[in-house]
């Protein structure tokens, strides 16, 4: 009987594998690293919420171009993979007439540690509105930078931005071993759902 069954254990893969017709890329999955993002909440000139990896320039400000976002930028391999750089982009977004972030930002509950709303589109990815800010190699690397200079980066006027505009930041990973990771799912970044990744950041404007 011992016999049997070891017999059977053997054979019923093959079998199993024989019968296979379709192969999946999931079945050939590899790991990857994230990047990791921390705002100077301090910074903001609007009350905003860690966790929600948004900032704000208050539109009514006579020192708006002065007005500064800092954000600290790293990432996190697991013990899995290796990051050799980050490349960092820079765009300008209007905000679209439905559909914007609830401000204040309002935290889920129980637990009140997560924003109740994804704060900028997923999935990411560098678009055509997205310029080549930086190639960051040692992490973890803050940004300080003020709404006039990212202004004069990405081309906007600031006397025409609107409630609820927005500057991002996106990330491309460059791995160890030659991949090129350049884009992100809800799965890795969704703030709302306190996602492992941070796949985006960026500053809005409002007026108080």
């Amino acid at each position: 009987m011992k016999k049997i069954f070891l017999y059977t254990a053997i054979i019923l893969p093959i079998l199993l594998d024989a019968c296979k017709t379709e192969d999946y890329v999931w079945e050939n999955y590899t790991y990857t690293a994230v990047p990791l993002v921390a705002v100077n909440t301090s910074k903001s000139a609007l009350p905003t919420v860690a966790t929600a990896n948004t900032s704000f320039f208050d539109l009514g400000a006579a020192n708006m171009a002065s007005q500064e976002f800092e954000y600290a930028l790293r990432w996190e391999g697991f013990g899995r993979t290796e990051v050799t750089s980050i490349d960092v982009y820079l765009g300008f977004y209007k905000a679209p007439a439905t559909g914007n972030p609830p401000y204040p930002i309002a935290i889920s509950q129980p637990g009140g540690l997560y924003p109740t709303a994804t704060q900028f589109p997923l999935p990411s990815r560098v678009g055509s509105a997205d310029k080549l800010y930086e190639t960051v190699t040692q992490f973890p690397k803050t940004f300080t930078v003020t709404a006039g200079q990212m202004a004069t980066f990405t081309g906007t006027d600031l006397s025409k931005v609107a409630q609820n505009d927005y500057f991002l930041f996106k990330f491309i990973l460059n791995l160890k071993d030659g991949r090129r990771i350049v884009g992100f799912q809800e799965n890795v970044c969704d703030e709302a759902r306190g996602e492992v990744g941070d796949c985006r950041v960026g500053v809005r404007f409002r007026r108080k």
